[in-house]
């Protein structure tokens, strides 16, 4: 009796992995087609998309660079370039303040020298 329980036990097994191994290979998911009362999607439930979605290409790598990376030199000349250009336009907003409070404009600082403000490397 115990031999005749464990091959029924045996063959419920085998044709319960056959099942989800079938399953597995349907063209839909299983999962729709379950009802709702047996805890599958509900009637109200959005259709799935047509096509799966693409998962963006996370691994790849980017194509090489068009253009080359900036020398010192022009790393050096641009820093200048905005630093007078800051220096400008402070000097610009301190005479307006000034003469809008009627006070004479301080200096405009000179440009190109550095006014005390260390630069990042």
């Amino acid at each position: 009796m115990a031999v005749m329980r464990a091959r029924i036990g045996l063959a419920t097994l085998a044709t319960s992995a056959l099942a989800a191994l079938l399953a597995g290979c349907s063209p839909g998911s299983v999962v729709d087609r379950v009802p709702e009362s047996l805890g599958g999607l509900p009637s109200a439930a959005p259709a799935r998309p047509a096509t799966p979605y693409q998962y963006p290409a996370v691994h790849d790598m980017p194509p090489a660079r068009a253009t080359r990376p900036m020398t010192e030199e022009e790393l050096d000349k641009a820093q200048k370039e905005l630093r007078a250009v800051r220096d400008r336009q402070e000097g610009r907003e301190a005479a307006e303040r000034g003469a809008a409070a009627g006070k004479k404009p301080p200096p405009a600082p000179k440009t190109g020298q550095n006014t005390g403000a260390k630069t990042n490397p």
